[in-house]
């Protein structure tokens, strides 16, 4: 504000004074203070109305009272030379003009307050562009301060639902005739930079009404808005406010799948799958059709982080890796970080699968569920308490069993397959600052291919968490993790050799962290974390009384790994963003335990043992860690491309024991301990962003080096399960990989979708002075999931607003294997000459599926809205190797070629929403 005096303005009294005030309202102590001095207050009334005031001020002068009466207020004031105290809202009266305050040259009258004007200016706005200027709040933020003067103030504040109190998520908050925008987090958060004076905000989000308000800013501030909700019927519409997340965000490598937006795309069986789709990414793969586990960026299945509410899932696959088991009706975003993974994520080597369940609604009881040819799925979701507190429960099953059992193919009707998983998540917000959640989950898998075996393995999960927000710049979660896998083999053959074997392996993690504001550059998130492992290695015992099996237990594995962790996104510039992150972590292998020590040097057998150690209950039997580094950076070239670089180092201190070329239901989980190392890698990333046709179109170009060291193999013809010496059978060896991943994606239009195209290498290297130690004589060779090409195009067509075709092709390049290349005789027995480790390969695969969508009408009035997908799975009718096999056959070793789905699949799903 600028006013001008015809006095000139003289020098502020310098007299002191002494008053004392106790929750007084202002009003008050302003009458207090005109009654001792000769000063009058000019104000107007309604701004200190409820407005208290308190503190004791000794012998201070006018200045510094007024200062302390005003602190926490939005007012300012000016002292005239006949003691007159004029106050102002958020703005200063200035008594001369700033300094440069007329320009040089020429200037229009209406100041773009977004420009680079860095001089605070008088305010002038033009009101043409709207024809609702009568419907425009204008809200006034912070408080002018002469001694602080910046070009750009951070308003942040929360966005809820007027109706519920809840959150409003990714609503896109944007500066009107600017490139300036932000969007809310899952907290109904946001921050935004602006430029002193006059900003026009306007929101947008679908469901939810579109607000403008002009803000004035003098000062940081806090600007909460409730806004109502929007109830247009349109058609469906993908509306991505993050839309430039992947030019705009510091880290490379991270890819976001929003579970909404996936229903079009045609799966084995009709069946929604979360991580099928994350395979046609870049970068993600797995080993073949119905294999279990997936391969990032070269890495073994089991150096990933599978997160469900930030608990583990150790087997995220159903009937022999054909689905996975996490619910896509429960489910909301998933983030997978395969590059720069955030500093809070540790214990595993090449990524994170960070899946999140959706709250459950606290408005209206509401369910959605499937029906498809071998399994149903059903969620429901109901208010505890009206608009604070809701429970959702989903189930999802199949009836395979049913289908087997109907059928005259005799060893198919004997055989078993069946799944079914359940989960059921709470959510009570508590208060504005308080917030709780609670998850469950289980799933459960049995199956018998032949009639004398059933398998069987489950998960188990347990999330607990606690959401703090201390004030607007600082929140915290606490977390109390529990998750357990386990699978059991029973055995009922025609001899007396029937047996249980049983594995299980369970962990309990307590977990914090924090996040801090600092201001509109610096951003942190740290953290302390726990986590105590319980491993079973394997037990068995005989089934029948009288089995011949001898019961045997191999002792338990105990360890616990600790981490703290910091990292900070720092805002350079517009131009420029790094993402610097810390993690320690530490891992100690505890008694009561046994544990054998070797000759150095030397390979581990029976031979070389040189003692038998024994450790008490709790006693650290081997301590490991270090530091981990997270570090990306992002330099913008202009609001649609950027470049970015990055490098993490990672530790990974369990294993999965396992000599089959797919990951197995009955792979073991093994803790480092005296004579396993942990794993360790380091990966370098960089990648071109670009972005077209405001974001509609993105492309991406990156590529990453990763080393690592102490991977676990196996000695040929190890023995693994029941091994209480398994060390003795295990190589630790080195790895690289490399490679560059493409993506071009359309995300809006009625023709949208993406194309990947994945180029990688994968290495191992077993070497030893020892020959029996050493594979392909200790040189690199190409690890079992080593598949250099891979291609993904998936596509969707929108016919009309209800009808809509996709497509979903994939290739890839066959995976290693290792034949047999001739024989020969010793002592008159025929032995098998194979070729080196994975020198040869399995034809390549690929695969086109094919499906039509019916959508039913939108009425609002509906019992339910329903939803119909006829998809055609393998439409070429591949026979696409599953595994390629060995067997001699009157002498002659011949090879044999197994598949899953050899021919065309066709499936009609119905879905359901009400």
């Amino acid at each position: 504000m600028l006013i001008f005096f015809v006095q000139v303005s003289v020098a502020q009294d310098t007299n002191t004074m002494t008053v004392s005030f106790n929750d007084t309202p202002l009003e008050e102590a302003f009458i207090t203070i005109e009654k001792k001095t000769d000063y009058r207050f000019f104000y107007l009334k309604d701004w200190i109305d409820g407005k208290t005031v308190s503190g004791n001020f000794d012998k201070v002068t006018m200045d510094t009272l007024l200062k302390g009466l005003l602190d926490k207020t939005v007012l300012n004031y000016y002292i005239t030379n006949d003691k007159r105290i004029i106050l102002t809202r958020n703005s200063l009266v200035y008594d001369k003009l700033p300094e440069g305050f007329f320009p040089k040259e020429k200037k229009d009258s209406i100041i773009d307050q977004q420009g680079d004007n860095e001089a605070y200016s008088p305010i002038f706005y033009n009101q043409e562009k709207s024809n609702k200027k009568s419907l425009v709040e204008t809200v006034r933020i912070g408080k002018e301060n002469q001694s602080i003067s910046r070009n750009r103030y951070t308003l942040s504040g929360y966005v809820t639902n007027s109706l519920t109190g809840k959150p409003i998520p990714d609503l896109a908050i944007l500066v009107q005739d600017s490139s300036t925008g932000t969007t809310t987090n899952d907290d109904g958060f946001y921050s935004i930079s602006l430029r002193p004076g006059v900003s026009m905000l306007e929101t947008k989000l679908i469901g939810i009404e579109d607000i403008q308000k002009r803000v004035i800013i003098y000062n940081d501030g806090r600007l909460d808005m409730a806004l109502n909700e929007d109830y247009e019927m349109l058609g469906e519409v993908f509306l991505e406010n993050e839309a430039d997340n992947n030019v705009k965000k510091a880290e490379t490598g991270a890819e976001t799948i929003d579970v909404k937006v996936i229903k079009n795309i045609p799966l084995v069986l009709g069946e929604r799958d979360i991580l099928k789709v994350a395979t046609t990414l870049p970068g993600i793969s797995n080993a073949g059709e119905g294999a279990a586990g997936y391969n990032v960026r070269g890495g073994k299945a089991d150096q990933n982080l599978i997160l469900l509410d930030e608990g583990v899932i150790y087997n995220p696959s159903h009937f022999f890796g054909i689905f996975s088991s996490i619910n896509p009706f429960t489910s909301g975003n998933v983030d997978i970080y395969k590059g720069s993974i955030p500093a809070e994520y540790g214990g595993r080597l090449s990524s994170v699968f960070d899946i999140s369940t959706r709250d459950a609604t606290t408005e209206k009881f509401s369910g959605e569920g499937s029906i498809g040819p071998v399994t149903a799925n059903l969620t429901l979701e109901t208010p505890i308490v009206k608009d604070k507190a809701g429970i959702m429960a989903g189930v999802r099953a199949t009836y395979s069993d049913w289908i087997l059992k109907s059928l005259d193919e005799e060893s198919l009707k004997n055989s078993e397959a069946s799944f079914y998983d359940a989960i059921v998540k709470y959510n009570h917000q508590l208060n504005e600052n308080n917030e709780i959640k609670g998850t469950g989950y289980y799933s459960k898998d049995r199956y018998g291919i032949t009639s004398d075996s059933l398998f069987g393995y489950s998960n188990r999960l347990v999330s607990l968490q606690w959401n703090h927000r201390f004030n607007e710049q600082n929140k915290g979660s606490l977390l109390l993790l529990n998750s357990e896998y386990k699978y059991n083999i029973e055995y009922d053959g025609s001899t007396d050799t029937d047996f249980d074997l049983g594995y299980s392996i369970n962990e309990t993690q307590l977990k914090l962290k924090l996040n801090s504001k600092l201001n509109n550059k610096h951003t942190l998130d740290y953290g302390i974390s726990t986590k105590l492992y319980n491993v079973q290695p394997g037990e068995i015992q005989p089934s029948e009384s009288n089995s011949i099996v001898d019961p045997l237990k191999i002792p338990k594995e105990r360890g616990l790994e600790s981490a703290v962790f910091l990292s900070d996104n720092f805002t350079v510039n517009e131009k420029l963003e790094l993402n610097a992150g810390i993690r320690y972590s530490t891992f100690s292998a505890l008694g009561e335990a046994t544990q054998r020590s070797y000759m150095d040097g030397v390979p581990l057998n029976d031979a070389t043992v040189t003692d038998t150690l024994s450790y008490k209950k709790n006693e650290a039997i081997e301590t490991y860690g270090g530091p981990e580094a997270r570090v990306s950076a992002r330099y913008s070239f202009n609001p649609e491309f950027s470049v970015k670089a990055s490098f993490n180092n990672t530790i990974q201190y369990v294993h999965t024991l396992s000599n089959n070329t797919t990951v197995s239901p009955t792979d073991m989980w093994k803790l480092s301990d005296l004579n396993i190392e942990p794993q360790r890698a380091n990966q370098y990333g960089l990648g071109f962003y670009h972005n077209f046709d405001g974001n509609q179109y993105e492309v991406s170009l990156e590529g990453y080096y990763k080393t690592s060291k102490n991977i676990l193999d196996f000695k040929t013809g190890a023995q693994l399960l029941l091994n209480e010496n398994v060390e003795t059978e295990l190589l630790q060896g080195k790895g690289k990989a490399y490679g560059i991943e493409f993506l071009v994606r359309k995300k809006t239009g009625k023709l949208n979708g993406w194309l990947s195209y994945s180029y990688s290498r994968s290495f191992l290297k077993l070497d030893s002075d020892f020959k029996e130690e050493q594979i392909n004589n200790g040189d690199f060779f190409p690890s079992n999931y080593d598949k250099p090409h891979d291609i993904s195009v998936v596509a969707n067509y929108k016919l009309t607003e209800r009808f809509s075709l996709s497509a979903n092709f994939v290739y890839q390049t066959g995976r290693p294997i290792t034949y047999p290349v001739g024989s020969y005789e010793i002592n008159n027995s025929e032995f098998v000459l194979y070729s080196d480790r994975n020198e040869y390969r399995i034809p390549d695969y690929y695969r086109l599926d094919l499906s039509i969508n019916f959508e039913g009408n939108h009425k609002l009035d509906k019992l339910a809205h329903s939803f119909w997908n006829i998809s055609v799975y393998n439409v070429l009718g591949r026979s696409n190797p599953y595994s390629v096999f060995f067997v001699t056959d009157g002498g002659e070793v011949k090879a044999y070629q197994s598949s899953i789905f050899s021919v065309p699949v066709p499936t009609i799903t119905y879905n359901f929403k009400f």
